[in-house]
């Protein structure tokens, strides 16, 4: 049966609407969208609230579903973006990407703001270092944000790329976390208050074994047959006790390198080759090339060759950067290099700077080239020694004390990252909103 209007009251209505404006209909209207939108905007039980930032170390993260690896990749995010973490599970975080993505990642591949912010003050003084000569990688390698195999890779350099070595570093080899990267343990379980009860056993349906007899009692003269005809031994002295050496720690080379793109972090040295001339790297004699620099050009007819100093190393894992130095002069009568000056059997530490040196004479003093390194004197004291180089002669100018530096930027260890939980912040109503739209616009473009 159709619904009866009385025209009556279709006119009233009519009426109402003719005395409203349009601005006075659309704020009923407004007012029920915000309402609305404030209602979806508020943190649902879905939503897990933030206990913690960290950043992204590798060039690439994948992040999974579920803790293990063969879990499905819910998302891939790059070097330095920023994470939120969500829950911790021992050494594994679930946190949230950029674009709202959920996902589970190790702790190992993670950095804390103050790690993120120690790698590009890495990078600044980096920058500022002088180099020791350039080298280049045969294959790709891992650039790390620290001196260690565990930490975080966060650039891959290709084979044929060439850096500026500018550092050294020497560091145990193991198997686990540096110093001060240590996670905290886990909770341990509550122990059980009650004694331990005993299995209980099966009967068996047999009788037991009669119990032994008393055994019988020891001869009266048993002392006097115990004795025997040998003299007593003597006791070994204290000082002759063997004492098992401690086991030394392998220890291996790290370089801080720079690119030419400015980025700058650790790489293994032994994947690296310094890339001094063929013609004068057939003279190390089976020793690693630490470092190498120009002391100036010679023109043999229509080709340019360069004077050189370079520092080699019998062997690494040492806590020295070089144990011999060399001066390579161009010999315009064999057109060939020839050893101008060398040291042996040193202990010479980074820096090595080339640079103009002062030399007094009798007609006065003028500048010339020259180079500064350093090494430890006969008392095992490091000092500064300055050389002259004229011509095809390389004299010492000068020797002064030396007083290493101290470190100047060291990378926060990961257990400021993984402190007490920071408590979650309340987001305001203009920002929840942003966020309503921008959760809306990613999941209608399904990512």
């Amino acid at each position: 049966m159709p619904l009866k209007i009385k025209s009556g009251t279709v006119h009233s209505i009519t009426n109402w609407l003719r005395a409203r404006t349009v601005f006075e209909c659309a704020v009923p209207v407004f007012v029920c969208l915000l309402v609305l939108m404030a209602a979806g905007c508020r943190p649902g039980p879905g939503r897990a609230p933030v206990i913690g930032e960290v950043f992204v170390g590798p060039a690439t993260l994948n992040l999974r579903e579920e803790i293990s690896l063969r879990s499905k990749t819910v998302a891939t995010v790059k070097h330095g973006d920023r994470l939120e973490i969500l829950q911790r599970r021992r050494r594994f975080l679930l946190v949230r990407a950029p674009h709202g993505q959920e996902g589970w990642t190790d702790n190992r591949q993670v950095l804390s703001p103050a790690q993120m912010a120690a790698l590009r003050q890495l990078s600044d003084r980096a920058e500022k270092l002088a180099s020791h000569g350039r080298a280049t990688v045969f294959d790709v390698l891992n650039m790390h944000t620290e001196a260690h195999r565990l930490s975080p890779s966060f650039y891959q350099l290709k084979e044929g790329d060439f850096v500026d070595v500018v550092g050294h570093r020497l560091t145990p080899r193991t198997g686990t976390r540096p110093p001060g990267e240590e996670l905290q343990k886990p909770p341990a379980p509550p122990r059980r208050t009650g004694k331990p009860t005993a299995p209980r056993r099966k009967p068996s349906g047999k009788l037991p074994p009669p119990p032994m007899p008393t055994p019988p009692p020891p001869p009266a003269n048993w002392i006097e047959l115990s004795k025997t005809h040998l003299p007593p031994a003597k006791p070994a002295p204290e000082t002759e006790q063997e004492t098992k050496p401690a086991s030394a720690v392998a220890m291996e080379d790290w370089s801080l390198v720079r690119d030419k793109g400015g980025r700058a972090g650790w790489v293994l040295t032994r994947n690296l080759r310094m890339a001094i001339p063929d013609e004068v790297a057939q003279y190390a004699e089976g020793h690693r090339i630490t470092s190498y620099f120009s002391l100036g050009e010679v023109r043999d007819g229509d080709a340019v060759k360069k004077n050189w100093l370079w520092t080699t190393i019998v062997k690494g894992g040492e806590r020295y950067e070089f144990d011999s130095f060399r001066v390579f002069v161009w010999s315009l009568r064999r057109h060939r290099y020839e050893t101008a000056y060398i040291e042996r059997n040193v202990t010479g530490y980074f820096p090595v700077e080339v640079h103009k040196v002062t030399v007094a004479s009798r007609k006065g003093s003028y500048d010339t080239p020259g180079f500064s390194v350093i090494i430890d004197n006969e008392n095992g004291q490091p000092e500064k020694r300055t050389y002259a180089f004229q011509g095809y002669r390389v004299a010492m100018v000068s020797k002064t004390p030396y007083k290493p530096e101290p470190e100047e930027m060291v990378m926060p260890s990961a257990s400021e990252m993984f402190g007490p939980e920071q408590a979650p912040q309340q987001k305001g109503f203009f920002t929840r909103v942003g966020d309503f739209f921008s959760g809306l616009w990613h999941r209608i473009r399904g990512k």
